[in-house]
């Protein structure tokens, strides 16, 4: 099994653009990294939703046949990784129904971990499902609301869930957004001319050339219309705890993103310094396991004044390891993602850095091509703490049994990986590395979980009961 922790999906939507759909699906390709399994995008044309989605990139989904084949000047958009339900087409977003209210899409980040309850709850009540991903029982919570206005349905909606929700809709009058109270995933707010846009990471913007205009607060929902914006805060919790989650510092966002109010890049290249004054070491080349380690290892360069080099380059076009479901095929990936460049590493001693070790099988291939190209010493650096704990809030790491930290000791680790020496960030240096560490969520190395879970812990637990109620 790889060392990559599963990621988030991406949210992309657009109000007001006559090239709705293509400004969506080049919003999605800049969110790609948060998840390789599906991808769809739903246009509304001021009559009829159209829908196309596809298992795999956003590339293989969509060509100018099926862009073309979605009118209409308001968007929404999603790239897939699952955290709840298996990966296949039924399960991939925006899910799109239509009901009394008329026709409505979703597209969700995050997980509901009291998915489990509702969902029995409403089959008790005769919903029927279709899919067995938690973002499906948003829809019909919101089919079965009897209130006289759509934003006191949603209110309403909104109130009974719990966990990691940052959620877009796509409604016959516009584009809506919203956030859970304690702002696990983000979303921000973008404007092109006098189109409005809404995207999980600030690069998603960028790449269409449209402004940031500000994130959407943790328990805010935002509706944009024909009337422009307005903004509510219909989730009432008497002490919200902010819980961002700080792995998307870490790992998930692209360097180029504003997450939280603070560059990622700049966040990562204070890891690395903060890192080297933890774990110094003598070295003569400093180098990252690309791409999520670059800017914390040019951060431990930069600190310890030790050269920072590329000894190690990435095929771009395997994918990440962890996409592939069949074992065999991962394996074969993580053989081929990195190729060590022998010229730079013979002889050398080696500062490793990396953004973290999940199993730590892929961590000891990789320190293996490094010993067979010739490096005569491995210190490796990692830029967060051990992790120990699995998330439930929309990442799915492994079992607790599978963390290498959870099971092994830092010498055990060190050894089981075959190098010198090994050095965790501290979380309180993680913390340091943040403008407000009380506002992000630590449970996956500290194991205190701001929003309790049941057997929602489960990415399957709606499939293995989806044989009960009505389903």
């Amino acid at each position: 099994m790889d060392d990559s922790v599963k990621h988030a999906c991406g949210l992309f939507g657009v109000y007001g653009h006559r090239d709705a759909a293509r400004l969506t699906y080049l919003g999605l390709y800049s969110l790609q990294h948060r998840g390789e399994e599906a991808a769809g995008i739903v246009t509304f044309d001021g009559k009829t939703m159209h829908t196309h989605k596809g298992m795999g990139l956003v590339s293989e989904v969509f060509n100018e046949s099926t862009l073309r084949g979605l009118p209409g000047r308001m968007a929404l958009g999603h790239t897939r990784y699952s955290t709840t339900g298996s990966s296949t087409l039924k399960n991939s977003q925006p899910l799109v129904v239509t009901c009394a209210k008329g026709p409505l899409a979703v597209a969700h980040n995050g997980n509901l971990v009291n998915a489990f309850t509702l969902r029995q709850q409403l089959e008790a009540a005769g919903s029927i499902f279709q899919t067995t991903v938690d973002s499906e029982i948003i829809l019909h919570l919101l089919a079965r609301a009897t209130n006289a206005q759509f934003d006191q349905d949603l209110a309403e909606c909104l109130q009974l869930l719990k966990g990691a929700f940052t959620l877009l809709f796509l409604t016959e009058r516009g584009l809506i957004g919203c956030r859970d109270p304690n702002g696990f995933r983000p979303l921000c707010i973008g404007r092109l001319n006098r189109a409005y846009v809404l995207a999980s990471e600030t690069c998603a913007l960028d790449i269409i050339g449209a402004k940031l205009v500000r994130e959407v607060e943790p328990g805010e929902v935002v509706f944009i219309g024909a009337d422009g914006l307005r903004s509510l805060h219909p989730v009432r919790d008497s002490s919200p705890r902010l819980s961002q989650c700080l792995f998307e510092h870490v790992y998930f966002a692209r360097p180029d993103s504003q997450i939280f109010g603070e560059s990622v890049q700049a966040v990562r290249t204070r890891l690395g310094r903060q890192l080297a004054r933890e774990y110094p070491v003598e070295a003569d080349l400093v180098m990252p396991i690309p791409d999520s380690g670059n800017f914390a290892a040019l951060g431990y360069s930069l600190e310890s004044q030790i050269p920072f080099v590329m000894g190690m380059i990435r095929n771009h076009y395997v994918g990440r390891t962890f996409i592939q479901p069949a074992q065999e095929i991962r394996d074969l990936k993580v053989r081929v993602k990195f190729n060590p460049i022998k010229e730079i590493i013979e002889g050398k001693r080696l500062v490793i850095v990396d953004d973290s070790i999940v199993r730590g099988t892929t961590t000891k291939a990789r320190v293996k091509s490094l010993r067979e190209s010739g490096a005569r010493a491995i210190h490796l650096r990692v830029s967060c703490p051990p992790t120990k704990f699995s998330c439930f809030y929309g990442i799915d790491f492994p079992t607790r049994k599978e963390l290498i930290a959870n099971t092994r000791s830092l010498e055990d680790i060190r050894q089981f990986l075959g190098v010198e020496s090994l050095g965790y960030l501290s979380l309180e240096g993680l913390l340091k590395a943040v403008g407000k560490p009380a506002t992000y969520c630590t449970a996956c190395w500290s194991g205190t979980y701001p929003v309790p879970f049941g057997e929602e812990g489960d990415k399957y637990a709606l499939e293995k009961h989806s044989g009960q109620g009505k389903c």
